[in-house]
């Protein structure tokens, strides 16, 4: 079998109206939502999808650089093929991120060539199921928070993520409520990276500390990010302090950044986004490490249905006890109002995924065991530009988002 031609699509599903959210220290203004999808294409019919970072010049790396340097190779032995690719352009860390997108694409290719699923050409399911924590709250009173913590609970989700903006009183009001809404069989996630985005109002380590130590009061399951990613010696101090659980990575460069973070004691969760930060092989790499060290791993998953389910196939392949968590983001839907609505992230898959009290069930189908709706491709064309604007009050300063990861640090 040999690749024939490799395509990167990028898909927008615009809102009807912006979404437009205050902050402590800002506004934030989202005007769509945006998804990349690629695919590669054998000699012998079989195509191979994937997710991919949603900008033009993830798009562009894949046709122009990434295509022509598969086109018509035999498609064998991908663990060779990526050696080959990275002593070639995939010198660039960049370009080699993006490579392991793509690779997703060659593994569900394979898998389908020998009926395979992809968890057994990456080391072998050792369980078939993994837990996904509902991921949303974002930018509301704490009454809201609370109701959408207790919304997502109902669907059956023991956990739930949202993300706190409210000045140092708000927030803690927030988890307060979270946790009376929801019990305590219910785990709370506090993605905090919005602290430091906040221009001359971001939270000093003085804050930091101060509202970890009142979050921990109400059992939360980790507090994300509240510190600048790259500021590793903080986030040792901090968590060498055992306040609370802490979580970071969907931030770094690359694997040696990786390997950092977990040398250094920083969390006690490593988070890492496959789309954008090298694949299953970096993945399976850090995998190790954080075993060794005895903590623990959760997916960020920011997209599509695409992008969780190729996550879940490597999940499956570790104990529950090193690779804990999967997020999956839930959008607003007829039945429940969330965040924003984000019907794409579905519609890319002709069947739901199996997902029942918060477990994602993965089938033994071969590759990915998931039909894309190529669809999708004419139904959500693309529009170019952000898709969300983060304006700062002091300094008086905007940040475009494009992807997922674009925002400076502020």
């Amino acid at each position: 079998m040999k690749i024939a031609r490799v395509q990167a699509f990028l898909l927008s599903y615009p809102f009807a109206e912006p979404v437009e959210l205050d902050y402590f220290g800002g506004h934030r203004t989202i005007l769509k939502r945006d998804a990349l999808l690629i695919r590669v294409e054998a000699d012998n019919g079989l195509v191979g999808y994937a997710p991919g970072t949603c900008t033009e010049a993830v798009k562009d790396t894949i046709e122009n650089v990434i295509g022509p340097f598969l086109a018509g190779h035999t498609l064998a032995d991908p663990d060779a093929l990526r050696i080959k690719f990275l002593e070639g352009p995939g010198r660039d860390l960049k370009v080699a991120n993006i490579y392991g997108s793509v690779e997703i694409a060659l593994y569900d290719l394979i898998g389908q060539d020998r009926k395979l699923p992809v968890s057994e050409l990456i080391g072998g399911r050792v369980r078939e199921q993994i837990r996904l924590y509902g991921s949303a709250g974002m930018y509301q009173s704490p009454e809201s928070y609370a109701a959408e913590a207790k919304a997502i609970a109902d669907l059956g989700f023991t956990a739930y993520k949202m993300r706190p903006a409210l000045g140092p009183e708000g927030d803690l009001r927030t988890v307060e409520l979270m946790r009376q809404a929801v019990g305590p069989n219910v785990d709370l996630m506090v993605d905090a990276h919005t602290w430091w985005r906040m221009g001359d109002k971001s939270y000093t380590p003085e804050t930091v500390e101060e509202l970890a130590r009142g979050m921990a009061k109400y059992e939360i399951a980790w507090l994300e990010e509240p510190i600048l990613p790259d500021r590793h010696e903080e986030y040792a101090k901090l968590r060498a302090k055992q306040i609370v659980p802490v979580a970071s990575g969907e931030h770094e460069p690359g694997e040696e950044r990786f390997l950092d973070l977990i040398a250094q004691g920083c969390v006690d969760y490593v988070q890492m986004d496959l789309l954008c930060q090298g694949g299953y092989p970096v993945a399976r790499r850090l995998f190790s490490e954080i075993g060794k060290e005895g903590l623990r791993f959760a997916f960020h998953s920011w997209g599509t249905d695409l992008e969780v389910i190729a996550a879940a196939q490597l999940g499956i392949c570790w104990p529950e006890d090193v690779v804990e968590w999967l997020e999956y983001p839930v959008y607003t839907t007829p039945a429940t109002k969330t965040m924003y609505p984000f019907p794409l992230a579905r519609d890319i898959l002709k069947e739901p995924l199996d997902i029942q009290e918060g477990v994602l069930r993965v089938n033994r189908k071969p590759g990915l065991g998931v039909e894309v709706d190529e669809s999708v491709i004419t139904k959500y064309p693309w529009i170019p530009g952000p898709w969300s604007y983060f304006k700062l009050h002091s300094p008086a300063e905007t940040f475009a988002v494009v992807g997922d990861h674009s925002i400076k640090f502020a």
